[in-house]
């Protein structure tokens, strides 16, 4: 395969040998000959003849005689998790898949060995010479040997692969011990195959053991949830693929069109004005029965099985929801090519023949993903796996309880958190199982009206006079955003057409409509500057969103009580239910923050007109500081008397950790803490604004045009929104501690080794203005105290002091309570598999 980058025309333009692609390239393994005839064919009646021992625990397979190039067998290699640790934070869940390899079987003498290809270096279309450089310059992986058990007629080998299967192929002690679980390793004497779950298939073979891991050092997530932590046996599952035929052809990645790029290689046969890294996005093989009609039905089409260990009405609602996907391939002119339905009995949810929606449970909430097996060589999509956490949806109904009252719940109502709940989940289902169809998180979906399951979905609470309206709260079906994406990635022109200029045409149509795209690694972080990328938003106006969240707030927070609770349950779980609605506007304020110091780009090709990047206006930007000052205000972030003496209720019996990281720091063992509340919602605000690249933005875009907000413009009314003003009554100690909450973020912000010079010239400036303000203030009393300390330490009396203003700011933050499901605010997704 060859690329070639018109300039002109901005598009790729692939060779008449893209349909062959890999499939006659020579990988980076053990002298691969070109254009090797394939290893005779196995029985029709299975991938490979496998016979069990089960006295010795031994699986023997037989390989076909080897091919020119040495070769007995070459398939595709998956394994993954059947049986997981139930552990948010350590991973390792069930349905958990590896890397997909290209494993051979190659017989040395005596010895069979198992090796990983390499196709992450080739030169595709090169010469023999060409490919056999690349090969011996980057090497293959031989992972396993095995001794020849006996000799078959026809020139095969038998041979018992039992050791391969019980090895640590997941590497799950690495997995622990990154989890910080302690140092294990696999004890073998401890692990078996699971010889009667054996599957012998056409296409593929499935192997399931159990390996146990042991270690005198159990971590605490180990010892929370394993009877005895020195021993954690997990489910690890093998897959044997037969390797796709030819007849796929492979779609280069464009980046305007939110694919996801799950192969990347480097092509050394390339020529010189060429780029050598190349993307190829992924993508299921679908094949119209007429290639001539531009709808036609398809021979194989993708059909995906829900887990039954999801319960109803949860199935139904994961069936309903995934479905939605079925009408973006109608339009992309596939008739019935998409389904979803329930998994049949007694299958195994683990058999690579079924894309799967597996239901998840974990010890605490956290991520659902959607992740693939894909052919390394060509980008086909040959099994989708979902991963959906159980927790997820009693998250939800949570939330809505918190937000009108549990005594909706169960009555059927639009504004009933169960029915609110299962609208959740139905986007959920369509947005992991979008994953799995080759497309990445769109997280500016939600500027342009709800474009994109892709985006994460915050709820659309609607204001009814002084009543919450949740009725409207998900969208129904996929959004013009993914009808695009799926249009681009799986449709198919005519035969003999200029199918580049038609993908093209298609990516700069979608541009011309406004269908805006912004990946993951431009929304998440608090360095993230790009205002259309954020998550868990609304509406096309960052800055009036974040007023109506505000404004939803404030009405939920005006009722909240008792009544937030199901009937019964124990009054210390109103600590629970209160941390989601009061930090309700968290998430509004990281997508009104980019616009301080924000730069708004495109993922452009040269000549479609969206290569310049713009710089939100400098009215756009203080009316954004305004905002997100209100959301520091003391009069905002207090509750009122009655609702603060219900929130101290005490729970007493065992230790329920998924309780304990839900809720905001006590001040003692139950007593709610309005004031730590308070600061830390405050410091979310205060700390993304303060966050070193943003303000050396700020300063950049400043220098560029001085009528932009500039830092130390930025600084003063950060610090006059908390500066004294005389007697506050309740509010006064509310706003000591969010001041020094902001005094402490400017001089930890100040000393970051990132800032620019500029900017932290202006925060000391700002910083000793501000202790002269204090200085001269005679409030008196406590108010005067704090004023006259910190105005020591901000003038330079006190540099030790100074340095110490800086220090509550950690312990507050890493102990907010959860937003995202992960429990953190970092993604490992934004790697991807993933998402939410």
């Amino acid at each position: 395969m060859k690329y070639e980058f018109s300039a002109e025309r901005a598009r790729w333009r692939v060779s008449s040998a893209l349909a062959a692609l890999v499939l006659a390239a020579a990988p980076a393994t053990f002298a691969q000959a070109a254009g090797a005839p394939a290893p005779a064919a196995a029985s029709p009646s299975s991938l490979l003849p496998v016979k069990t021992d089960a006295a010795r625990g031994a699986v023997v397979v037989t390989l076909p005689a080897p091919g020119a190039d040495g070769v007995s067998g070459r398939f595709l290699y998956q394994p993954s998790l059947s049986g997981g640790l139930g552990s948010t934070p350590v991973g390792l869940d069930r349905a958990a898949t590896g890397e997909t390899q290209v494993l051979i079987f190659r017989r040395v003498g005596k010895k069979v060995l198992i090796a990983f290809e390499n196709y992450g270096f080739r030169a595709v279309g090169g010469t023999p010479e060409e490919i056999r450089t690349v090969q011996d310059s980057f090497p293959a992986s031989v992972v396993w040997s095995g001794d020849v058990i006996a000799d078959t007629p026809d020139g095969g080998v038998t041979v018992d692969i039992a050791s391969f299967l019980l090895r640590d192929a997941f590497d799950i002690a690495s997995g622990l011990k990154r989890g910080k679980q302690g140092a294990y390793k696999l004890a073998p004497t401890l692990s078996y195959i699971d010889l009667p779950a054996i599957g012998v298939f056409p296409d593929n073979l499935e192997f399931d053991t159990r390996q146990t891991f042991t270690a005198d050092d159990p971590g605490p997530e180990v010892n929370g949830i394993v009877p005895d932590g020195r021993a954690v046996t997990f489910g690890v599952h093998h897959s044997f693929i037969r390797l796709p035929g030819p007849g796929f052809i492979p779609r280069p990645q464009d980046p305007r069109t939110g694919t996801s790029a799950q192969v990347l290689f480097a092509d050394y046969a390339t020529p010189l004005d060429q780029p050598i890294v190349q993307r190829l996005a992924r993508r299921f093989r679908l094949e119209k029965t007429d290639p001539t009609a531009a709808r036609s039905r398809v021979k194989k089409p993708i059909v995906y099985y829900v887990d039954r260990g999801a319960p109803e009405p949860i199935r139904a609602a994961l069936i309903e929801g995934g479905r939605w996907w079925a009408k973006a391939f109608e339009e992309a002119g596939y008739i019935d090519a998409f389904r979803v339905e329930s998994l049949p009995e007694g299958v195994d949810p683990m058999d690579a023949r079924y894309n799967v929606v597996n239901w998840i449970h974990r010890q605490t909430r956290g991520w659902s993903t959607g992740t693939t097996v894909v052919d390394p060589r060509t980008g086909e999509i040959v099994r989708g796996v979902v991963q959906l956490g159980s927790l997820r949806v009693r998250q939800d109904r949570l939330i809505f309880e918190g937000l009108v009252g549990a005594d909706k719940t169960g009555k059927g109502g639009p504004d009933d958190p169960l029915n609110v709940s299962l609208a959740r989940i139905r986007q959920l289902s369509v947005h992991e199982i979008g994953h799995t169809l080759g497309l990445a998180h769109n997280f500016a979906g939600s500027t342009y009206g709800r474009a994109s399951v892709m985006d994460y979905p915050a709820p659309l609470v609607k204001i009814e006079g002084d009543r919450l309206d949740l009725s409207d709260a998900y969208a129904k079906g996929v959004g013009a955003w993914d009808r695009f994406a799926i249009n681009w990635l799986y449709s198919q022109g005519a035969p003999g057409s200029d199918e580049p200029a038609r993908l093209d045409r298609l990516a700069r149509d979608a541009q011309a409509k406004g269908l805006r795209f912004v990946t993951d690694a431009d929304s998440r972080g608090a360095a993230s500057g790009q205002p259309y990328g954020a998550l868990w938003d609304n509406g096309p106006d960052a800055v009036a969103e974040l007023d109506h969240v505000l404004a939803v707030r404030k009405i939920a927070l005006s009722k909240f009580g008792l009544a937030n609770l199901p009937k019964g349950a124990p009054a210390a779980d109103l600590k629970r239910v209160l941390a989601p609605i009061y930090l309700f506007h968290r998430y509004q304020v990281e997508a009104a923050v980019k616009l301080i110091g924000g730069v708004d780009y495109a993922y452009a090709v040269r000549g479609d007109g969206h290569e310049a990047a713009s710089i939100p206006s400098a009215a756009a930007q203080r009316k954004a500081l305004d905002a997100l000052l209100r959301t520091t205000d003391p009069a905002t972030l207090d509750l009122p008397d009655p609702l603060l003496n219900l929130l101290s209720s005490g729970q007493s019996g065992v230790r329920d950790k998924a309780y304990e990281i839900e809720i905001f720091p006590t001040s003692g063992p139950s007593v709610f803490d309005l004031p730590t509340a308070a600061e830390m919602a405050a410091d979310q605000t205060v700390s993304l604004l303060l966050n070193p690249q943003r303000l050396n933005r700020v300063v950049e875009q400043n220098r560029r045009d001085p009528a932009q907000l500039g830092v130390g413009e930025l600084t003063e009314r950060l610090l006059a929104g908390v500066a004294p003003s005389g007697a506050e009554g309740r509010l006064g100690d509310l706003r000591r501690r969010i001041r020094a909450r902001v005094v402490g973020d400017l001089v930890e912000a100040q000393g970051d080794k990132a800032l620019s010079p500029t900017a932290a010239a202006q925060i000391d400036a700002a910083l000793r203005t501000f202790g002269k303000t204090l200085a001269a203030y005679q409030g008196g009393g406590a108010e005067g105290d704090q004023a006259a300390a910190l105005s020591r330490a901000l003038l330079g009396e006190d540099a030790t002091a100074k340095q110490a203003l800086a220090a509550p700011r950690s312990g507050a933050v890493e102990t907010l309570p959860p937003g995202m499901p992960i429990g953190g605010e970092d993604c490992w997704f934004c790697a991807p598999s993933a998402g939410l």
